[in-house]
């Protein structure tokens, strides 16, 4: 196995202390060693720091999978995989099974949705081992389909073409799933990510216990889930608003699809539709916007659009009403989040009390030396 090592630095690397990723400037001389392959890290000293998968096409030029020198291959990821999906086992009929570098498998994700799976590969690693671990997923779990949605921008960093296909090229057709108590028509091909946003189905939940009886906003409701968990808790009426017109047709369909006779869906731009509804009165908002900062450079500008959305929404509650509040942006850090709904609240001048701090369910975890992978938080709020 071919070897590459930290340059000497004043300051110690980050993967030095346990996080997963190298970038170009941090090594020495690169080897000549074909992208998704395995090579092994020294520290500026010569010590072995673990293995990892090398991409010279990247800016992350490795990523680690093993603390231990082993080759990237078929027992690996036999390992790895069998490890991944036995500690979330027994699963829910829809949940992650496979996760990145929280499960050791740097740039795969598998999705189970029923008895259907969805495999993305992101990095060049997990893309040239796409094969086996088809065969792998399709001997061990026995889905009726496996759906690749290779067609996240993110494999373009890895110098890897963008496609939807199909293993045994069966292609997919759209069609019901159960989640957590709900009907949902899903196109597991062509919907956003891989088909449904499986890290909230908890706080769908979690949301949906303060609405029993209340009005609820759900904005930026996407598939609705939040307003279709507050429907079952019996919630008085819910209103989702989406700037997805396809997004809310699909709501529509699905609340009729599960006999939802209190919800209601409208598409909007949430900003404007703040902005002329002001006089209008809430028991319980959920906002759940699109991530806001993807880059560095747009970190400042999305803590205004968490502001001033959180801002409207402090005004639109009802005395005593709960604001379940949510970001995505893996730039923005819980603290940074607390500290921009406190200036919000400040602003609106409503006393708010932090009811709770809320997370990744266990199928996405977050590993502990890498932030990169507490990517999604969030703040249960009531104002009097």
């Amino acid at each position: 196995m071919k070897q590459i090592r930290l340059k000497r630095s004043t300051r110690t690397p980050r993967v030095v202390f346990g996080h997963p990723w190298v970038f170009s400037g941090e090594i020495e001389t690169p080897p000549r060693v074909p992208a998704g392959e395995a090579v092994e890290l020294l520290d500026a000293r010569g010590h072995s720091l673990g293995s990892g998968i090398w991409n010279p096409a990247s800016q992350i030029v490795w990523r680690k999978f093993s603390s231990e020198k082993r080759a990237w291959g078929e027992d690996f990821l036999a390992e790895a995989l069998a490890k991944a999906v036995a500690k979330r086992a027994p699963a829910p009929a829809s949940r992650r099974l496979v996760w990145s570098e929280a499960d050791a498998l740097p740039g795969l994700v598998v999705d189970r949705f029923e008895d259907a799976l969805v495999v993305q590969t992101l990095t060049a690693g997990a893309d040239k081992m796409l094969p086996f671990i088809a065969a792998w997923l399709d001997e061990n779990l026995s889905p009726s389909e496996i759906i690749f949605r290779n067609d996240a921008p993110s494999r373009r960093f890895e110098g890897l073409e963008l496609s939807v296909s199909f293993h045994e090229n069966k292609p997919h057709v759209p069609r019901r799933f159960d989640i957590e108590g709900v009907r949902y028509f899903l196109d597991l091909a062509g919907g956003q990510k891989t088909g449904f946003y499986l890290d909230q189905r908890e706080q769908h939940m979690n949301a949906a216990k303060f609405s029993r009886g209340k009005s609820v906003l759900d904005a930026c409701c996407n598939q609705g889930g939040f307003s279709f968990q507050c429907a079952r808790a019996g919630a008085a009426q819910t209103l989702g608003i989406d700037v997805s017109a396809p997004a809310i047709e699909a709501c529509r369909r699905n609340a009729a699809e599960n006999g939802f006779r209190n919800c209601a869906f409208e598409t909007a731009n949430l900003f404007d539709w703040f902005g002329e509804n002001r006089e209008r009165r809430f028991d319980l908002i959920v906002l759940d916007p699109p991530p806001f900062a993807r880059t560095k450079d747009a970190l400042a500008g999305a803590l205004r659009g968490y502001k001033e959305l959180n801002l409207r929404a402090l005004k639109m509650l009802n005395p005593g009403g709960v604001l379940a509040t949510y970001s995505c942006s893996q730039r923005v850090g819980t603290e940074k989040f607390i500290d921009v709904l406190s200036s919000a609240a400040h602003d609106a001048r409503r006393r708010v009390t932090l009811l709770e701090i809320t997370g990744q369910p266990e199928d996405h975890p977050a590993l502990l030396n890498f932030p990169e992978s507490r990517y999604l938080k969030g703040l249960i709020l009531r104002a009097d």
